[in-house]
Parts: C-alpha cells; sequence; structure tokens
C-alpha cells in the first residue's frame, strides 16, 4: 500500500489530474468514481487506485470489472489521506483509473453518421468545463454522430470534463482541429448541411432542421467566430420569451441536438 505522497506514481496521477500538458504528453487520462470506473473499455483500461477504506467496502465491485472484461486485476492501494491528494473531487470517491486517450479524425466522424438520422455538434471556444462535459453526455442521449471542436475549446480531459459526462466520454467520438473553419468546409463538402446558432439568426421551426446537419456552437461569452459563423448554411436561433437573449452554452446545444434529432 502507498502511504507517501511523494512516491513516484502518486507524483504522476497529481500530474495528470492537474495538467493538461502531462495528459497530452502520456496519451492517458484520470477517471474518479466506482460508475466510471465500471464502464471504462477493457482495451482502455491501464491501471486502477482505491482507498484502502473504499477497497475493504467495494472490492467485490471492483472485482467484477476485472472479471466481466477478463482481465487481470490491477488495483495499487493507497492510504486514505493520500488518496484525497490524488483526487479531484472535495469528497474523494475512493477509486480512480488511468485510461487511454482515444483518437478521432473528422472523417471517423462523417464515415460513422447514418445521413437518414444523423446530427454533428461542432463547438467553436467552449471554455467552461461543465459545459462540454454536459454537452457530450447530452450528446450521447440525443443521438449524435460525434462532436467536432476547435483545439481552442477546453480540455475534454480535464478531470471536471470527464465527471460531467458521467460515462459518455467513452462512448460519443470527438476531433479535435486546429482549423474549424475548414472542418466546416469538409463537412458541407460531404453534403453535411450546417447550421449556427448565432444572435443575428432566424428563429428555427419545426421544418429548419435537417435530417443531416451540424449544429455550429460558439463561445459562452462571445458566441462563433465571424470565420466560423460564416461558412454556415444558415443562422439560427432558439425562440425565447421575456427578455433573455441568450442561454447557457450546454442548455442551448442541447435544445438543438433534441430539435434535430426530433
Amino acid at each position: 500500500m502507498i502511504t507517501s505522497n511523494t512516491n513516484e506514481q502518486i507524483k504522476n496521477l497529481i500530474h495528470l489530474k492537474d495538467k493538461s500538458k502531462a495528459r497530452k504528453t502520456s496519451g492517458t487520462f484520470i477517471v474518479e468514481g466506482i460508475k466510471m470506473f465500471q464502464e471504462i473499455p477493457k482495451e482502455d483500461f491501464i491501471k486502477a487506485y482505491a482507498s484502502e477504506s473504499f477497497y475493504e467496502k467495494r472490492k467485490e465491485e471492483i472485482s467484477d470489472y476485472f472479471k466481466k472484461n477478463n482481465l487481470k486485476e490491477d488495483v495499487q492501494l493507497v492510504s486514505d489521506s493520500v488518496f484525497k491528494k490524488i483526487s479531484d473531487t472535495v469528497t474523494p470517491q475512493g477509486i480512480l483509473a488511468v485510461v487511454r486517450q482515444k483518437t478521432y479524425s473528422i472523417e471517423d466522424i462523417i464515415k460513422s453518421r447514418n445521413k437518414e438520422k444523423s446530427c454533428i455538434v461542432v463547438l467553436d471556444r467552449i471554455q467552461d468545463p461543465g459545459n462540454l462535459g454536459t454537452i457530450v453526455r447530452t450528446g450521447e442521449a440525443a443521438g449524435i454522430t460525434g462532436i467536432i471542436m476547435s483545439s481552442s475549446t477546453a480540455d475534454i480531459y480535464n478531470p471536471k470534463v470527464i465527471r460531467s459526462t458521467m460515462g459518455s466520454i467513452y462512448r460519443v467520438p470527438f476531433a479535435i482541429v486546429a482549423d474549424l473553419p475548414k472542418a466546416v468546409d469538409i463537412l458541407r463538402e460531404d453534403g453535411i448541411t450546417c447550421f449556427a446558432a448565432h444572435l443575428k439568426g432566424e428563429l428555427y421551426n419545426s421544418g429548419t432542421l435537417t435530417k443531416d446537419c451540424a449544429l455550429l456552437i460558439g463561445n459562452e461569452a462571445n458566441g462563433l467566430s465571424d470565420e466560423v459563423a460564416n461558412k454556415a448554411d444558415k443562422l439560427i436561433k432558439i425562440p425565447m420569451a421575456g427578455k433573455v437573449e441568450s442561454l447557457n452554452a450546454a442548455i442551448a446545444t442541447s435544445i438543438l441536438m433534441y430539435e434535430a434529432t426530433r
């Protein structure tokens, strides 16, 4: 059992938790909590860490994951005090794991779509980890094909994003691109109609969104950049009563994703 914060494994875990560069360099990220642990695809699992007290209470559930996936059990026990150092939550859940990152391209997402019922979400500089995680989670529920995001969007492997996805991070494909306007061009060249959520857009109605479409969503404070918005086939906005001008980015995206699905 590891009892020291200076242990090399513990230092590496803290770096993965706190530093985007460490996650990019290693090609790994951390998930925390029993639900997130149990849903890890077996091909992406690297190693689990559990607090001593949690393991004693939940060791059967932990062992079940390895048995179900035909993996050799690999859990490193750490003291409760050390686990608090590697946890990203105020109240640690007692188990976390190191997981391999997945890599997707725009082409992967385009090829995987069902043209009769498809929606791709394009994110331009979304900054709030909670918003990004919620979009991923709701996207899975709404049945989207995948997400394309600018490289200036929040790190999708940030622990706060991962926690907000509630496991959807494992199942929703996403591509990170340096040139988002070019990515929109690629979508349009493949016959995908691109709708930009924009304050200058037309109010959408029940027939606005097509079967094979992409939704362009902008930064929480500034919306879509002109370079991205100008690439859209059409600017649209959500009808709102009262004096409300805009909605939270995750809420607006959720409404549009479900409308596209409908």
